[in-house]
Protein backbone atom coordinates (compact mmCIF):
# COMPACT_ATOMS: atom_id res chain seq x y z
CA UNK A 1 0.00 0.00 0.00
CA UNK A 2 1.27 3.52 -0.76
CA UNK A 3 1.69 6.17 1.91
CA UNK A 4 4.09 8.91 2.98
CA UNK A 5 7.86 8.49 3.05
CA UNK A 6 9.90 10.72 5.34
CA UNK A 7 13.61 10.99 4.52
CA UNK A 8 15.13 12.83 7.48
CA UNK A 9 17.75 11.98 10.10
CA UNK A 10 15.93 13.97 12.80
CA UNK A 11 13.54 11.73 14.75
CA UNK A 12 11.43 14.73 15.77
CA UNK A 13 10.29 15.26 12.17
CA UNK A 14 8.61 11.88 11.95
CA UNK A 15 7.01 12.35 15.36
CA UNK A 16 5.60 15.73 14.35
CA UNK A 17 4.18 14.46 11.06
CA UNK A 18 2.65 11.33 12.62
CA UNK A 19 0.99 13.50 15.26
CA UNK A 20 -0.45 15.83 12.61
CA UNK A 21 -1.74 12.96 10.49
CA UNK A 22 -3.29 11.16 13.48
CA UNK A 23 -5.75 14.02 13.97
CA UNK A 24 -6.53 14.52 10.29
CA UNK A 25 -8.48 12.90 7.47
CA UNK A 26 -5.21 11.28 6.39
CA UNK A 27 -4.84 9.19 9.57
CA UNK A 28 -5.18 5.97 7.54
CA UNK A 29 -2.01 6.60 5.53
CA UNK A 30 1.03 4.43 6.34
CA UNK A 31 4.11 6.47 7.21
CA UNK A 32 7.57 5.13 6.36
CA UNK A 33 10.77 6.67 7.66
CA UNK A 34 14.49 6.48 6.95
CA UNK A 35 17.47 8.59 8.02
CA UNK A 36 19.58 8.86 4.88
CA UNK A 37 19.32 9.29 1.12
CA UNK A 38 20.45 5.82 0.07
CA UNK A 39 17.80 4.12 2.20
CA UNK A 40 15.30 6.67 0.97
CA UNK A 41 15.97 5.91 -2.69
CA UNK A 42 15.55 2.19 -2.00
CA UNK A 43 12.28 2.74 -0.13
CA UNK A 44 10.90 4.91 -2.91
CA UNK A 45 11.56 2.03 -5.28
CA UNK A 46 9.95 -0.53 -2.97
CA UNK A 47 6.91 1.48 -1.79
CA UNK A 48 6.37 4.11 -4.51
CA UNK A 49 4.72 6.39 -1.93
CA UNK A 50 2.02 8.95 -2.56
CA UNK A 51 4.36 11.68 -1.34
CA UNK A 52 7.96 12.09 -0.16
CA UNK A 53 8.85 14.42 2.71
CA UNK A 54 12.53 15.24 2.18
CA UNK A 55 14.99 17.01 4.46
CA UNK A 56 17.56 19.05 2.56
CA UNK A 57 20.38 18.25 4.99
CA UNK A 58 21.02 14.51 4.84
CA UNK A 59 24.17 12.79 6.18
CA UNK A 60 25.10 11.03 2.94
CA UNK A 61 23.78 13.21 0.12
CA UNK A 62 22.52 16.69 -0.61
CA UNK A 63 18.71 16.71 -0.32
CA UNK A 64 18.27 18.47 -3.66
CA UNK A 65 20.31 15.79 -5.40
CA UNK A 66 18.34 13.03 -3.66
CA UNK A 67 15.05 14.56 -4.78
CA UNK A 68 16.27 14.90 -8.35
CA UNK A 69 17.17 11.20 -8.43
CA UNK A 70 13.72 10.30 -7.19
CA UNK A 71 12.03 12.41 -9.85
CA UNK A 72 14.21 10.99 -12.61
CA UNK A 73 12.65 7.58 -12.05
CA UNK A 74 9.30 8.54 -10.53
CA UNK A 75 8.30 11.96 -11.86
CA UNK A 76 4.71 11.48 -10.67
CA UNK A 77 5.69 11.32 -6.96
CA UNK A 78 5.37 14.76 -5.35
CA UNK A 79 8.28 15.83 -3.15
CA UNK A 80 7.86 18.27 -0.29
CA UNK A 81 11.14 19.55 1.15
CA UNK A 82 11.73 20.42 4.80
CA UNK A 83 14.43 22.77 5.96
CA UNK A 84 15.32 25.15 8.75
CA UNK A 85 16.75 27.60 6.23
CA UNK A 86 14.41 30.40 5.20
CA UNK A 87 16.50 31.55 2.25
CA UNK A 88 15.45 32.53 -1.26
CA UNK A 89 18.27 30.52 -2.80
CA UNK A 90 17.04 27.34 -1.15
CA UNK A 91 13.46 27.92 -2.27
CA UNK A 92 14.63 28.64 -5.81
CA UNK A 93 16.76 25.46 -5.87
CA UNK A 94 13.75 23.39 -4.74
CA UNK A 95 11.53 24.93 -7.41
CA UNK A 96 14.13 24.45 -10.12
CA UNK A 97 14.50 20.80 -9.12
CA UNK A 98 10.80 20.24 -9.76
CA UNK A 99 9.74 19.75 -6.14
CA UNK A 100 6.08 20.24 -5.26
CA UNK A 101 6.31 21.96 -1.90
CA UNK A 102 8.57 23.73 0.58
CA UNK A 103 8.00 23.75 4.35
CA UNK A 104 9.99 25.11 7.26
CA UNK A 105 10.86 23.23 10.42
CA UNK A 106 9.30 22.72 12.89
CA UNK A 107 6.42 21.39 10.79
CA UNK A 108 3.32 23.59 11.06
CA UNK A 109 0.05 21.61 11.16
CA UNK A 110 -2.04 23.83 8.87
CA UNK A 111 0.70 24.25 6.28
CA UNK A 112 1.45 20.53 6.19
CA UNK A 113 -2.22 19.55 5.81
CA UNK A 114 -2.67 22.19 3.10
CA UNK A 115 0.19 20.53 1.19
CA UNK A 116 -1.49 17.14 1.66
CA UNK A 117 -4.80 18.49 0.36
CA UNK A 118 -3.10 19.98 -2.68
CA UNK A 119 -0.92 16.99 -3.54
CA UNK A 120 -2.73 13.90 -2.24
CA UNK A 121 -6.41 14.48 -3.03
CA UNK A 122 -5.93 14.62 -6.83
CA UNK A 123 -4.05 11.30 -6.63
CA UNK A 124 -6.81 9.67 -4.59
CA UNK A 125 -9.50 10.73 -7.03
CA UNK A 126 -7.44 9.46 -9.95
CA UNK A 127 -7.17 6.11 -8.17
CA UNK A 128 -10.95 6.00 -7.81
CA UNK A 129 -11.50 6.81 -11.48
CA UNK A 130 -8.93 4.25 -12.57
CA UNK A 131 -10.49 1.46 -10.50
CA UNK A 132 -13.97 2.26 -11.77
CA UNK A 133 -12.83 2.17 -15.38
CA UNK A 134 -11.12 -1.18 -14.89
CA UNK A 135 -14.24 -2.60 -13.25
CA UNK A 136 -16.50 -1.75 -16.17
CA UNK A 137 -16.36 -3.89 -19.28
CA UNK A 138 -18.61 -3.84 -22.38
CA UNK A 139 -19.23 -7.52 -21.64
CA UNK A 140 -21.09 -6.55 -18.49
CA UNK A 141 -23.86 -4.90 -20.55
CA UNK A 142 -24.47 -7.85 -22.87
CA UNK A 143 -27.56 -9.98 -22.23
CA UNK A 144 -27.79 -13.69 -22.85
CA UNK A 145 -31.51 -14.37 -22.59
CA UNK A 146 -30.84 -18.10 -22.33
CA UNK A 147 -28.72 -17.47 -19.21
CA UNK A 148 -30.40 -14.61 -17.34
CA UNK A 149 -28.58 -15.21 -14.05
CA UNK A 150 -25.15 -15.20 -15.73
CA UNK A 151 -26.11 -11.98 -17.50
CA UNK A 152 -27.22 -10.46 -14.21
CA UNK A 153 -23.91 -11.39 -12.57
CA UNK A 154 -21.95 -9.73 -15.36
CA UNK A 155 -24.06 -6.62 -14.93
CA UNK A 156 -23.52 -6.57 -11.16
CA UNK A 157 -19.75 -6.94 -11.62
CA UNK A 158 -19.66 -3.99 -14.00
CA UNK A 159 -22.10 -1.70 -12.18
CA UNK A 160 -21.84 -2.61 -8.48
CA UNK A 161 -20.80 0.98 -7.64
CA UNK A 162 -24.13 2.28 -8.99
CA UNK A 163 -27.44 2.27 -7.08
CA UNK A 164 -28.79 -0.87 -8.82
CA UNK A 165 -31.77 -2.82 -7.47
CA UNK A 166 -33.27 -6.26 -7.99
CA UNK A 167 -36.05 -4.66 -10.04
CA UNK A 168 -33.50 -2.92 -12.30
CA UNK A 169 -31.63 -6.14 -13.05
CA UNK A 170 -34.81 -8.20 -13.48
CA UNK A 171 -36.01 -5.68 -16.07
CA UNK A 172 -32.72 -6.00 -17.96
CA UNK A 173 -33.20 -9.75 -18.42
CA UNK A 174 -36.96 -9.39 -19.12
CA UNK A 175 -38.15 -11.27 -16.04
CA UNK A 176 -40.58 -10.26 -13.33
CA UNK A 177 -38.93 -9.28 -10.05
CA UNK A 178 -40.49 -12.21 -8.17
CA UNK A 179 -39.50 -14.82 -10.76
CA UNK A 180 -35.99 -13.39 -11.10
CA UNK A 181 -35.59 -13.39 -7.31
CA UNK A 182 -36.55 -17.06 -7.03
CA UNK A 183 -34.37 -18.02 -9.99
CA UNK A 184 -31.38 -16.12 -8.62
CA UNK A 185 -31.58 -17.73 -5.18
CA UNK A 186 -32.07 -21.21 -6.63
CA UNK A 187 -28.96 -20.87 -8.79
CA UNK A 188 -26.68 -18.82 -6.52
CA UNK A 189 -27.81 -20.19 -3.10
CA UNK A 190 -28.09 -16.62 -1.79
CA UNK A 191 -30.53 -13.79 -2.42
CA UNK A 192 -29.84 -11.05 -4.94
CA UNK A 193 -29.28 -8.50 -2.16
CA UNK A 194 -26.94 -10.83 -0.26
CA UNK A 195 -24.86 -11.46 -3.38
CA UNK A 196 -24.70 -7.77 -4.34
CA UNK A 197 -23.74 -6.72 -0.81
CA UNK A 198 -21.05 -9.38 -0.52
CA UNK A 199 -19.62 -8.49 -3.93
CA UNK A 200 -19.48 -4.81 -2.97
CA UNK A 201 -17.64 -5.65 0.24
CA UNK A 202 -15.15 -7.81 -1.68
CA UNK A 203 -14.40 -4.91 -4.03
CA UNK A 204 -14.02 -2.60 -1.05
CA UNK A 205 -11.52 -5.04 0.50
CA UNK A 206 -9.35 -4.80 -2.61
CA UNK A 207 -9.32 -1.01 -2.37
CA UNK A 208 -8.54 -1.11 1.36
CA UNK A 209 -5.54 -3.33 0.63
CA UNK A 210 -4.27 -1.78 -2.58
CA UNK A 211 -4.95 1.95 -2.30
CA UNK A 212 -4.65 4.83 0.13
CA UNK A 213 -8.21 5.99 -0.51
CA UNK A 214 -10.17 7.19 2.55
CA UNK A 215 -12.81 4.78 3.84
CA UNK A 216 -15.53 7.30 2.92
CA UNK A 217 -14.39 7.33 -0.71
CA UNK A 218 -14.16 3.54 -0.82
CA UNK A 219 -17.69 3.24 0.59
CA UNK A 220 -19.03 5.50 -2.14
CA UNK A 221 -17.09 3.71 -4.86
CA UNK A 222 -18.35 0.31 -3.72
CA UNK A 223 -21.96 1.40 -4.00
CA UNK A 224 -22.83 2.02 -0.36
CA UNK A 225 -25.04 4.99 0.41
CA UNK A 226 -22.83 6.25 3.23
CA UNK A 227 -19.71 5.36 5.19
CA UNK A 228 -21.65 4.42 8.34
CA UNK A 229 -23.75 1.82 6.56
CA UNK A 230 -20.65 0.52 4.80
CA UNK A 231 -18.78 0.12 8.11
CA UNK A 232 -21.74 -1.66 9.73
CA UNK A 233 -22.18 -4.03 6.79
CA UNK A 234 -18.44 -4.69 6.53
CA UNK A 235 -18.18 -5.61 10.20
CA UNK A 236 -21.24 -7.86 9.99
CA UNK A 237 -19.68 -9.83 7.14
CA UNK A 238 -15.99 -9.70 8.09
CA UNK A 239 -16.17 -9.38 11.91
CA UNK A 240 -13.83 -6.37 11.85
CA UNK A 241 -14.22 -2.75 10.74
CA UNK A 242 -12.84 -1.48 7.42
CA UNK A 243 -10.13 0.44 9.29
CA UNK A 244 -9.13 -2.63 11.30
CA UNK A 245 -9.01 -4.68 8.08
CA UNK A 246 -6.70 -2.14 6.45
CA UNK A 247 -4.44 -2.02 9.52
CA UNK A 248 -4.35 -5.82 9.73
CA UNK A 249 -3.33 -6.12 6.08
CA UNK A 250 -0.70 -3.39 6.47
CA UNK A 251 0.77 -5.23 9.48
CA UNK A 252 0.89 -8.52 7.60
CA UNK A 253 2.54 -6.81 4.65
CA UNK A 254 5.16 -5.21 6.88
CA UNK A 255 5.99 -8.55 8.55
CA UNK A 256 6.48 -10.25 5.18
CA UNK A 257 9.08 -7.72 4.04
Amino acid sequence: MAGLLIIDDEIETGEEIRSILAGSQYNYLPVYECDNAQKGLAMVRDYQPNMVILDLSLPDMDGIECGKRILEQYPYIPIVVLTQLQMFEVVQAAINAGFSGYLLKPVARLEFLAACDRLLMPQLWRETTSVRKSAHSPESDKIDYGNPIQSSLQYIHGHYHEPITLHDVADRVYLSSSHFSRLFKAEMRVTFVEYLTKYRVEQAKKLLKMTALPVEVIANHAGFTNAGYFATTFKRLENITPTEYRQMFSSLLAKSE
